[in-house]
């Protein structure tokens, strides 16, 4: 199930992907400051009130009970997460001369590899002089463009380190051939197909062995098979899969809705990347009330609000179904969630919106939507009014019967200096005739004339064709 991280009340939601991100970090902030309290002071959260029985809000249980030099005490410590007191009792083990288990064996290596060889930082344990040297290092290398410093730095290994040390304690490689060898076991089309499997995740690797290991084949006597072919083919020409494949979308996500993986997509940034591509890869290939289904299931329970690449994204697959009625409602989630300070895409909106004719209802929505627009603009400076945003604007409240606020709109013209369209000006003298308004038709000649538009003796002609005027008028 999804963690629904923030508040349903839209007085306490963040809304842009900045306040998001702050709001996520303050609360796992807030947990891992309870944590470390109620760990550090574990006789004080003794009692249990709750009912049922809550194991997370009770202090952890990390003390080491087995002291004895044993495997069993090793497996304690590696299930503890105790990396040097597991490493510790791993070199006793063999000082002692008692054998270790080789699935113990890779149980501690993986713990190595996993931690770098350090004992982890316990949630909300303050940070030791390691961890801020490793900051500050990881620091020095980033690149000024990188990834903030807020981010959890990576650890680098140190030479020598107790994974490689182990890992050459280990049986040689070669150990099982040479018993294969001197047992007389040779090894059959299986054995080379299962080599070659392995080979194909090794890299670059992979071309320097493969032809030996077909030489060998050739050696022995045995006949490559159609896998034996394939696993060829998949380590020197890897497979042109399409990037933008459904099914396997589906499939990938399926995998992060099951029990806690949603963890494995890392912090709030990286969530932000995975949730983006999945919703524009819906947009691209689902039916639009598919895609819109998503997407109130995503945003905002789940992740931050798609950028505005994603937000454009959703405006095609509404163009793509023929569902623009809907642009009015993507316009108040785009106001909410921030995005209505990004100019490409509120002009990609008026355009869709002004590109045809509709039914009057949604002319009425689309209208409404077009003041609501320019009152953002009117509130922001930064956000400069270009010609077809204005145009696109004027369009649709001509479109709605709405003269007035249309006229208002062509005298921005004039302020921001900008150049209405020959078409637009015929619209309006289209628009005056039907509310019978020969005074208008008349400035709105002497207004194509101070702009010095090509169309002005057109539409001069035509408002005394169509329109009755006094003397004064002509």
């Amino acid at each position: 199930a999804y963690p629904y991280q923030f508040q349903d009340d839209s007085y306490l939601s963040p809304r842009t992907s900045t306040e998001f991100k702050l709001f996520s970090l303050s609360q796992e902030s807030g947990r891992a400051a309870a944590k470390y309290f109620v760990n550090s002071n574990p006789k004080l959260f003794t009692k249990d009130f709750a009912e049922p029985h809550i194991p997370c809000l009770m202090p952890e249980s990390v003390a080491l009970r087995l002291e004895e030099v044993s495997q069993e005490a090793l497996e304690e410590r590696i299930s503890l997460r105790k990396v040097s007191a597991a490493v510790e009792m791993y070199d006793q083990l063999l000082q002692s001369g008692t054998a270790v288990s080789m699935e113990t064996t890779h149980k501690l290596l993986d713990l190595i590899c996993l931690y770098c060889d350090r004992d982890p930082v316990q949630e909300g344990a303050p940070q030791t002089e390691d961890r801020e040297e490793a900051r500050e290092e990881e620091g020095g290398r980033r690149k000024p463009m990188g990834r903030r410093a807020m981010d959890l730095p990576k650890f680098t290994w140190k030479e020598n380190n107790n994974a490689e040390r182990i890992f050459n304690l280990l049986p040689e490689r070669d150990e099982l051939l040479n018993q294969m060898n001197e047992q007389k076991v040779r090894p059959n089309l299986l054995t080379f197909n299962s080599v070659l499997k392995a080979l194909r995740r090794c890299g670059f690797l992979a071309k320097t062995f493969s032809p030996q290991t077909l030489n060998e084949m050739k050696a022995l006597g045995i006949t490559p098979s159609l896998a034996t072919y394939e696993h060829i083919l998949a380590v020197f020409y890897k497979s042109g899969r399409s990037r933008s494949h459904l099914e396997l979308g589906y499939k990938v996500h399926s995998l992060v809705e099951v029990g806690e993986n949603w963890r494995l997509l890392g912090d709030s940034y990286q969530q932000g990347l995975y949730y983006g591509r999945f919703f524009n890869l819906l947009c691209m290939m689902e039916h639009i009330d598919v895609v819109l289904k998503w997407y109130s299931r995503i945003v905002p329970s789940v992740s931050a609000p798609p950028s505005g690449c994603g937000m454009k994204n959703l405006l095609q697959a509404l163009d793509t179904d023929s569902r623009l009625d809907l642009l009015p409602t993507i316009w108040k989630d785009i106001k909410a969630l921030g995005h209505d300070n990004k100019v490409d895409l509120v002009e990609e909106l008026l355009s869709l919106m002004a590109r045809e004719e509709h039914s009057v209802e949604v002319q009425e929505s689309f209208a409404a939507c077009a003041l609501d627009i320019k009152s953002v603009f009117d509130g922001r400076p930064s956000m400069e009014w270009s010609t077809s945003s204005l145009s696109h604007i004027s369009t649709l409240l001509l479109r709605a019967n709405k003269l007035q606020k249309a006229w208002d709109m062509l005298q921005l013209f004039k302020d921001k200096n900008r150049v209405p369209s020959g078409a637009l000006l015929s619209s309006f003298l289209t628009a005056c005739r039907c509310s019978a308004s020969p005074q208008r038709a008349v400035e709105l000649v002497q207004l194509s004339a101070a702009f010095g538009l090509p169309t002005t003796p057109e539409l001069a002609k035509r408002t005394q064709a169509e329109f009755e005027l006094n003397g004064k008028q002509r």
